[in-house]
């Protein structure tokens, strides 16, 4: 269960036990002894991935078979993403 800390002790050295609670470790405040909330480490935040329409995931589709010729950078954004 980690350090049991009352919750006066927990106000006077909050800043101690967050950093603590940020390195992984989990706190337990307790009121009259009583376990009350628990102080650890917040949760990771996932990267974004690439939405499932993105043309570098489907490829294929804009794929062409031999030399495409000179395309432009606005020919490739029209392509690719709509744009004109």
């Amino acid at each position: 269960m980690g350090e049991v800390v009352n919750i006066h002790d927990a106000k006077t050295r909050l800043s101690q036990l967050v950093a603590r609670a940020e390195r992984g470790e989990r706190i337990t405040i307790a009121r009259g002894g009583t376990p009350a909330a628990q102080l650890g480490p917040a949760p990771r935040s996932a990267r974004p991935g690439l939405p499932s329409d993105d043309p570098l995931l489907n490829l294929d589709e804009f794929a062409v078979n031999g030399p495409g010729g000179a395309l432009t950078n606005e020919d490739i954004d029209r392509l690719l993403y709509g744009k004109a």
